[in-house]
């Protein structure tokens, strides 16, 4: 489990390379004004480092106790990692 948690946190730091242009090119939501469906799509995208950071801490800190609970806690952050693959993958089909 140990690997695991190092693994997918590697991989985690990896999709923060491509996060950085799509955190960037998501503000152009905003060339038509703001509204709630604009601010929650940026919000969503923007929040990536700090679930990365809190969820590694997280799990860590649980490893020691409940391993199975830690990799749960750890493996939020592949929610975005996951979304960005099929963006990936929708963008190669098309």
């Amino acid at each position: 489990m140990k690997i695991y948690l190092i693994g997918s946190q590697i991989l985690y730091v990896l999709c923060l390379i491509p996060w950085f242009v799509i955190w960037g090119l998501s503000f152009m939501s905003f060339d038509n004004g703001f509204s709630a469906g604009n601010i929650s799509f940026v919000l969503g995208i923007g929040i990536y480092p700090v679930a990365v950071i809190l969820c590694s801490i997280f799990s860590w800190i649980l490893y020691m106790y409940k391993k199975r609970t830690a990799i749960i806690i750890n493996s939020i952050p592949m929610i975005w990692v996951v979304g960005l693959g099929v963006l990936m993958l929708m963008i190669n089909f098309s």
